[in-house]
């Protein structure tokens, strides 16, 4: 294959990935490798897929941040695990990560809590702190900030009854 078919071929892969949803820098790489396009190929294409804006890592970690932690109440931890497998740099994740404040987790955090009470009604209030602090453990948040608010939406919960 000459330079161009090669470079023609690259291109299409990564603009198929794209076209579905959008994709790091990384993930574009490693489908490109997949497909088994030559590492300086595949180099010059994404070169030049950032240089027209079609990849953007740091666009991408603050979309994901924004929508991870909005539609699913994921912070801390959780969103650093989803911008690493996506393949964002450290750089990039922290800048986004710089979105959400402590106010905004410590709100998410009564949201999901809230939301995950209301399905553990009747059973034991023990076992109901320990099922919505291991949901917002999984989501994130920090141990003491999950049992707090938890313990203090049980408290809330067993005055107005």
């Amino acid at each position: 294959m000459r330079v161009d078919a090669r470079e023609e071929f690259a291109r299409e892969i990564a603009l198929r990935a794209l076209d579905r949803a959008p994709r790091s820098r990384a993930q574009l790489a490693a489908r490109l490798a997949s497909k088994d396009v030559a590492p300086e190929v595949a180099e010059a294409v994404l070169d030049r897929l950032e240089e027209v804006g079609l990849v953007n890592d740091q666009a991408l970690a603050d979309m994901l941040v924004r929508t991870r932690h909005s539609e699913r109440g994921l912070v801390g931890l959780a969103l650093v695990r989803e911008l690493t497998r996506k393949g964002i740099d450290d750089d990039a994740a922290a800048a986004a990560m710089a979105q959400v404040t402590p106010e905004d987790e410590a709100a998410a955090a009564e949201q999901v809590a809230r939301k995950r009470l209301a399905v553990t009604r009747g059973l034991p209030r023990a076992t109901r702190l320990r099922r919505v602090a291991g949901v917002l453990a999984r989501k994130g948040y920090p141990p003491g900030m999950a049992y707090s608010t938890v313990r203090r939406l049980l408290e809330e919960e067993s005055e107005s009854a």
